[in-house]
């Protein structure tokens, strides 16, 4: 009788900037063993970082860490994702890893082009707030890939934050676009209510406290209320009062027509990224 307990998946992080080390933190604080851990990086500084922090195996060169591993974790920037899949391809079609990919704009059909095919592969779309365990993830998965992986791909990514299965390809670049580049779009906010208050006379540091408390407030009201924004928004704006003043004025000013368009902007950006990379 083997009372032994199943063996954990290897997974190689080709690339070791700020999303991996926000992912591998995540799995190691969730109990992943260091060891079934690996990262390839170039920067000599970053992987003597990971190494010291959280005692993972690091390599200089992608293939010293992708052998063997059950997952790969594809953590390159999208100009570079080609290169670094056509060195990669011999392994792949050698050992057939589970390839998850989040790379801005480039899609499966991509990654499973370069790394030779027939490979399972899913796309996710992680955003900065990982960084402290507080992200949220857009996750896709070709036809190639089961349950089993959809479930081991959704365990690395769920170590920082929740994660949202979509079935549809095409909107990933729209994920992109809402959740992946959203929290500059927050911190553009905040700076521009910060810029306000002290233009109406507030002192810089106060404007700086208050704005930063008010959307971490609005934004645990979000998650934590169960109601849609447009019915805490209603809520907090009384008839003839200072919140109506400031809305209408918002709208007035094509508020949300402004926001379409920006997303809008950021879902075709990512299109573009896919076909120059192409």
């Amino acid at each position: 009788m083997n009372d032994s307990a199943p063996r954990t998946p290897t997974v190689a992080f080709i690339g070791g900037g700020n999303m991996a080390r926000s992912l591998i933190g995540g799995l190691v604080a969730r109990g992943r063993p260091a060891g079934a851990i690996r990262v390839a990086e170039p920067v000599a500084a970053l992987r003597d970082a990971l190494q010291t922090d959280f005692g993972v195996t690091c390599a200089e060169h992608a293939t010293s860490a992708a052998e063997g591993a059950d997952v790969w974790v594809l953590a390159v920037k999208p100009q570079v994702m080609r290169e670094v899949c056509a060195a990669l391809a011999p392994l792949a079609q050698a050992h057939r890893p589970v390839v998850v990919s989040i790379a801005a704009g480039i899609t499966t059909a991509q990654l499973e082009r370069w790394l030779g095919g027939d490979l399972p592969i899913v796309r996710a779309m992680p955003n900065t707030p990982a960084l402290l365990g507080a992200g949220i993830t857009g996750l896709f998965a070709n036809a190639r890939t089961n349950d089993a992986q959809r479930a081991e791909a959704d365990a690395l990514l769920d170590a920082v934050g929740p994660t949202v299965w979509i079935d549809d390809e095409a909107t990933m670049d729209a994920v992109t676009a809402v959740s992946g580049s959203g929290p500059a779009y927050v911190f553009l906010l905040a700076e521009a209510m910060q810029a306000a208050g002290i233009a109406q006379g507030l002192p810089a540091d106060a404007a700086r406290a208050l704005v930063r408390q008010t959307l971490l407030g609005a934004a645990t009201m979000l998650v934590k209320q169960d109601e849609p924004a447009d019915v805490l928004r209603t809520r907090v704006t009384s008839p003839g009062g200072t919140t109506q003043a400031a809305i209408e004025t918002f709208e007035a000013g094509g508020f949300r027509e402004l926001v379409d368009r920006a997303i809008a902007a950021a879902t075709e950006r990512g299109r573009q990224l896919s076909a120059a990379n192409d």
